[in-house]
């Protein structure tokens, strides 16, 4: 009887062992959920990157489209080439999504006098294109020192055709990164202008397929280092000087002739944007 009651206090004891290591346990995951919960909605942490905003173009409604973009450059309808940019909430002949996850820029030859642009060097209208351009700026600062900025782009490279993705500042024309640039053959120009030009050139087998064009920018005091990618290979470093603390317009568009060369295409021409992402890095 002695050795009976000692077996089933220990069985006894096993039991609420057991027991108090599963409330632990319980405890722990609860404690743990609460954590995660925690930092979700927390600020973000110093040294992470945030996503500041991504486009992936998908579907046919304008609704998300239109809380991201505004039409045209953030200048108005012209610019350096032949093409007037045309584009509204109510009005997307040349700015469009495809309805197959794409953003589609198209320029249509016109075959009457609209006139000539209202930027130098004040070429005739002779076609119809489109320019989108963020309602986000980039802005290289001391809390945000680092931005990235990728886009995956079918881009056309026939005489005559220039289209780019780029950044400029939205005040003096003392800050530019052409991020994309095709001026009417299959070089991509990737260029920093800081009231001097750097240049990067590098020749692209088939631009009109996808391809993805980056830039990562660094502050370095009052200048920033601009690093360029082609298909996520490095192709160059830049400096950009007095970058910093200069707010950045972010631009997609389809420029005609201009430095691209004259007697452009007779008929349409297509960019096509698959997807957009832009995103920066806490300091503090």
């Amino acid at each position: 009887m002695k050795k009976t009651i000692n077996l089933l206090h220990i069985l006894l004891i096993l039991t609420t062992l057991y027991s108090c290591e599963e409330e632990e346990l319980s405890l722990f995951t609860v404690d743990a959920d609460s954590q995660e919960n925690s930092i979700a909605k927390s600020t973000i942490h110093p040294g992470t990157w945030q996503n500041i905003f991504t486009d992936q173009f998908s579907g046919t409604s304008y609704n998300d489209f239109n809380n991201i973009w505004n039409y045209l450059y953030p200048w108005g309808s012209d610019h350096n080439g032949s093409a007037r940019m045309y584009g509204s909430t109510y009005d997307h002949n040349h700015v469009y999504k495809s309805g197959y996850g794409y953003l589609v820029i198209k320029a249509s030859k016109i075959n009457w006098n609209e006139g000539n642009s209202s930027h130098d060097p004040w070429l005739p209208i002779r076609y119809h294109s489109g320019a989108i351009h963020a309602k986000q700026k980039v802005n290289i600062n001391e809390q945000y020192p680092e931005w990235s900025l990728e886009a995956r782009i079918k881009a056309p490279s026939s005489y005559g055709t220039w289209p780019a993705f780029w950044i400029t500042h939205d005040g003096p024309w003392n800050a530019e990164s052409d991020i994309m640039e095709y001026k009417g053959s299959k070089v991509c120009w990737q260029n920093t202008w800081d009231l001097n030009w750097e240049e990067t050139l590098t020749k692209v087998s088939n631009p009109a397929r996808w391809h993805t064009y980056k830039v990562w920018i660094t502050k370095e005091g009052n200048d920033v280092d601009i690093h360029y990618y082609i298909d996520g290979i490095w192709k160059a470093q830049h400096r950009g000087t007095n970058f910093a603390n200069k707010n950045m317009n972010i631009i997609l568009n389809l420029q005609m002739e201009g430095s691209s060369g004259n007697y452009g295409p007779s008929g349409n021409t297509y960019m096509l944007v698959d997807w957009i992402n832009v995103s920066r890095k806490h300091k503090y």
